[in-house]
């Protein structure tokens, strides 16, 4: 088997890993690349380290742009294979790539309108349609045979609705051995709203892990509902707009919810909430097709009882350009969340545009900003930034809040990878999904808690395994019985017990 990192190496966003296994090309995720525009553009162009036309089948770990994103371009490029998915993640796909192409072709006329430099879009609304068809739903931890010698099992990442980690079973038909590779996806945190907790993954030889915050520590969640309170309070006596980039998916759902709470307990004033996304209104309506990706408390609280959490008085959700624009129009304190999370495409940056030269206002980050993009840029601390090859200058107030990360930080990464170790050692780490700096001081401290076969592959580097003398021999008795992954009697191996099932 060969592994070779095709993005998300070294960087955040355009997660590609392509797997070769018993003659078959397999890619897990296939996400655009965002930050530098020029650089981005390169990169979702050129696959670089693949043919399209090549690839026998994908996996899907979720339905984010950075790791779904590039599907529509795959398929458009001659790819003919199955996409893998759970299906929530399936579902919220619909949405999310439908608003890929429809923002691509929405910002390539406004920017010919303006007589702007402009990349013609990568896909059109029906080629995201045409990779829809690719798709293939499977259930949290139900082993399927994906092909020849390959079985895979989908795990809650409890990221985002939907989203999973990847465990496959392989009998390598050139040693004659089998062994486990694992792919946490992007992992979540214990105790967040909405979502049930990170499942654990079976025992495991090859584990690729991301590694966002492999070198950073979350603010405390219990926290999160008074500190959102005071920046509330604190702006709107001012008279200024909350601006908050927020990703359709997941985060705006999270910040609503936290809306409801505050304003249900009287904690802030009863100002307009505005949602400007008609991507976050389908996918809410995703969120409650799917109760069984949400966890206890918010099924019993809201779902069973028929309440709704994403919508109440105060909260409007808009739909139209004409709606948006006339949002800026208006006068007084107000909450308006719009995508995307990074502030690279969409209505958030007629927002800004609008609102960051105010010193009344606020803008509040609520996600992680990949280097180069223009959120990234606002946090840290540029005092003019261009918007639309326009140059503005920032004298809103700019406000982090890392307590709403969906991403494991260095304690929750570390602790998983021991719990998984302790089930079975792990053979060799993979470490992507983070910036260089975050993967290589995270690489170094797993080193001194005693991990040693630890990379941070560069894009494009292939690595071959098993190595030398290097065969896992501690799988199920089930599992190893079935030396033909033709036979389709695998059983799901068991996820190893989360600290509450201790």
């Amino acid at each position: 088997m060969k592994i070779t990192f095709c993005g998300a190496a070294r960087e955040v966003t355009g997660s590609r890993h392509l797997l070769e296994i018993n003659g078959k090309k397999i890619l897990l995720d296939c996400g655009m690349a965002q930050g530098n525009r020029k650089e981005s553009a390169e990169k979702n162009r050129d696959f670089r380290f693949f043919e399209p036309q090549k690839i026998d089948m994908a996996m899907l770990s979720h339905a984010h742009i950075d790791h779904s994103g590039m599907l529509p371009y795959l398929v458009k490029q001659g790819f003919k294979g199955q996409i893998f998915s759970t299906f929530a993640t399936r579902d919220l796909a619909f949405y999310m790539l439908a608003d890929s192409a429809f923002i691509q072709e929405s910002e390539q006329k406004y920017l010919e309108k303006k007589n702007k430099k402009c990349e013609p879009a990568l896909y059109t609304s029906v080629d995201a349609q045409n990779a829809m068809k690719h798709f293939v739903g499977v259930n949290y931890e139900k082993a399927t045979v994906i092909t020849d010698g390959v079985v895979a099992s989908f795990y809650d990442a409890g990221h985002i609705l939907g989203s999973s980690q990847i465990h496959m079973i392989v009998n390598d038909k050139e040693t004659g051995k089998q062994y486990t590779v694992g792919f946490t996806g992007d992992l979540g945190r214990k105790g967040l709203p909405l979502l049930r907790d990170p499942q654990m993954l079976p025992a495991t030889d090859y584990l690729i892990c991301e590694s966002t915050y492999g070198n950073r520590f979350h603010a405390a969640i219990q926290t999160v509902e008074q500190d959102l309170a005071d920046i509330i309070n604190r702006v709107a006596k001012r008279g200024g707009r909350i601006i908050i980039p927020a990703f359709a998916l997941e985060r705006t759902q999270e910040i609503v919810y936290y809306l409801n709470i505050l304003l249900k307990e009287k904690k802030i004033p009863e100002l307009p909430i505005y949602v400007d996304s008609p991507l976050s209104g389908n996918v809410t309506e995703v969120f409650k097709a799917h109760p069984e990706c949400l966890d206890e408390d918010t099924y019993n609280e809201f779902l069973k009882d028929g309440e709704n959490p994403f919508g109440f008085d105060r909260l409007t959700y808009t739909k139209s350009v004409e709606e948006s624009k006339h949002l800026n129009e208006m006068n007084g304190p107000m909450i308006i969340i719009a995508s995307s999370g990074m502030c690279e495409h969409g209505r958030i940056l007629h927002h800004l545009k609008n609102n960051i030269e105010d010193p009344r206002n606020a803008v509040l980050l609520v996600g992680y900003q990949a280097a180069n993009t223009l959120g990234r840029k606002i946090q840290d601390g540029m005092k003019i930034v261009n918007i639309f090859g326009d140059a503005y200058d920032v004298k809103a107030e700019i406000i982090n809040m890392d307590a709403f990360s969906a991403h494991a930080d260095r304690s929750d990464l570390l602790d998983y990878i021991k719990r998984l170790n302790d089930v079975q050692p792990i053979k060799k780490i993979f470490l992507v999904h983070g910036e260089e700096g975050q993967g290589l001081d995270f690489a170094e401290f797993l080193k001194e808690s005693g991990f040693n076969n630890v990379e941070v592959p560069f894009a494009g580097q292939t690595f071959e395994l098993p190595e030398t003398s290097d065969i896992s021999s501690a799988l199920s008795a089930a599992s190893a019985s079935a030396t033909d992954a033709n036979v389709k009697t695998y059983q799901v191996p068991q996820a190893a017990p989360s600290p509450d099932q201790e």
